[in-house]
């Protein structure tokens, strides 16, 4: 006889692995400056986070397509084992090329957390349940930008940085056990063509760009063959992957996404919003902690605000785009975050400290402006012409 599965069991691993990954994203921030100082590598800040993101990008697309041919469970807790894995070798790094490896098996776990978690809940629920459900797992990535940084400077002036870390064990334990022992699914196992070329090519391109941008005019000079050459081969890889993606039967990233001139403008807001909101989140800690003197918790409940006003803007945004129109609130959003982002800029080591939380206030309220029309356009489609639906539920 077959198992049934515990939907509301499930759902709370779901949630639990799902909020550690998130958190992860934004934990880290706060605890930069005593990462800094205990494996001396300031140069190598930003891969610290530019790895995570760049494993978890690449292997999204492949982990769902796996999903399709081995199970969602299996695909699940595989992933859910290597961000743990990842975790406690990032908690027991001792220097910082480590942790920029470790980070990089936390993100190719995280890859598989997001995806593989909605396509759970797409076969777990019927149509109007899996909007409310997906809504609350939506919601997970709000929380956790709120208490990511909080959390991250309790853990290192109260114990030390590396219980950042260390606190996704538990928690990931838990979603194992919970999804592991209570997910009884029975699938269709799909024949998918999964686009490694793609991703490779993608992997070595963004790699090349992002070595170059961070070491050109520091380590090496712009005009140095070793700049040269990497920027080559960005542009090369980048071609090829291009050319992989128009011709590949299943690309890891479909090129007819971008012929909307709507959508490509949403992609190309969200592109930029997040190179705005991950520089503030980077590095103003380390700019509170190392030249204002303030304690690591101190400099987490600083990013607070900013995380607050994002949700409330867009709520607002929300409810009334539909009255004023989604354009009013895109470009009172973006002069809103230009204009915080030029008054960032402008700061001294004198202004008053009020300014710096203000600002942040202002840069999170214009984010919020701006992200609505996104996910408005996402949820716009009727949800049968969802490809969740069209999955065969697991029986519950």
């Amino acid at each position: 006889m077959t198992k049934k599965t515990n939907r509301k069991v499930v759902t709370i691993g779901l949630l639990a692995a799902l909020f550690v990954g998130a958190l992860d994203a934004t934990v880290v921030s706060t605890a930069m400056p005593r990462i800094i100082t205990d494996l001396n590598g300031l140069k190598l800040i930003s891969w610290i986070f530019s790895i995570y993101t760049l494993t978890t990008c690449v292997t999204t697309p492949i982990f769902g397509k796996l999903a399709d041919l081995f199970g969602r469970r299996t695909i699940f807790v595989t992933g859910l084992t290597l961000f743990v894995l990842g975790s406690i070798c990032c908690g027991a790094a001792a220097t910082m090329p480590q942790l920029i490896w470790f980070r990089a098996l936390q993100g190719i776990g995280a890859g598989a957390l997001t995806p593989v978690t909605f396509t759970i809940i797409g076969d777990l629920y019927p149509g109007e349940q899996r909007a409310k459900v997906q809504g609350i797992f939506a919601s997970v990535w709000s929380v956790a930008g709120l208490l990511g940084p909080l959390v991250g400077g309790y853990f290192v002036d109260a114990l030390s940085w590396r219980g950042i870390f260390y606190m996704n064990v538990p928690v990931g334990i838990i979603a194992f056990a919970l999804v592991f022992g209570f997910l009884h699914e029975t699938f269709e196992k799909k024949a998918k063509s999964i686009d490694y070329f793609g991703a490779l090519s993608f992997t070595i391109a963004v790699s090349s760009l992002l070595y170059a941008l961070l070491n050109g005019g520091v380590t090496f000079a712009w005009s140095s063959g070793i700049i040269v050459l990497l920027f080559a081969v960005a542009i090369v890889f980048l071609g090829v992957f291009l050319w992989v993606e128009s011709r590949v039967k299943e690309p890891m990233l479909p090129l007819s996404l971008f012929r909307n001139r709507t959508m490509a403008l949403l992609y190309a807001m969200s592109f930029l919003g997040f190179c705005v909101t991950a520089g503030v989140s980077i590095y103003s800690p380390m700019w509170i902690q190392t030249l204002l003197g303030h304690s690591a918790t101190g400099s987490g409940l600083t990013l607070m605000p900013m995380s607050i006003a994002w949700p409330v803007a867009a709520n607002l945004a929300g409810r009334f785009m539909f009255r004023l129109g989604a354009k009013a609130f895109i470009l009172t959003g973006a002069v809103i975050v230009t204009l915080g982002t030029v008054w960032l800029a402008a700061m001294q080591l004198g202004s008053p400290y009020w300014y710096f939380v203000f600002i942040l206030i202002i840069i999170g309220f214009g984010m919020g402006c701006m992200t609505t029309r996104r996910w408005c356009s996402f949820r716009r489609p009727s949800a049968g012409s969802s490809a969740a639906l069209q999955r065969r539920p697991v029986r519950s």
